[in-house]
């Protein structure tokens, strides 16, 4: 299974483009941070992820407001067939704080 959600900012995002077959595409950077616990310790964790939406939801994502906290959900897929990098492919959002 390839599930992952996150909460995390939208710190960095690149205008809409449409793939040759007319796709629209959003690609983002998104921020993590937390407080986990392993092995009975408390850990913090902080990230950044290349993200991406595709097709009608890009153009939701690319109309939401940055600096606010947003819960992702999606998977994680190879940046392209040769490549060894990862891009979290968002699948849905919601707006959870806005920051403020």
């Amino acid at each position: 299974m390839n599930q992952l959600q996150v909460t995390a900012l939208i710190t960095e995002r690149d205008t809409i483009r449409y793939t040759p077959a007319g796709m629209p595409i959003v690609t983002a950077v998104l921020q993590h941070s937390s407080q986990q616990m392993e092995a009975g310790i408390a850990r913090l964790t902080e990230f950044e992820v290349p993200a991406l939406a595709a097709g009608d939801l890009a153009k939701r994502f690319e109309a939401a407001p940055l600096g606010g906290v947003y819960q992702f959900s999606g998977f994680l897929a190879k940046k392209n067939r040769n490549s060894r990098s990862l891009v979290f492919h968002i699948i849905d959002f919601s707006l959870l704080d806005t920051g403020a």
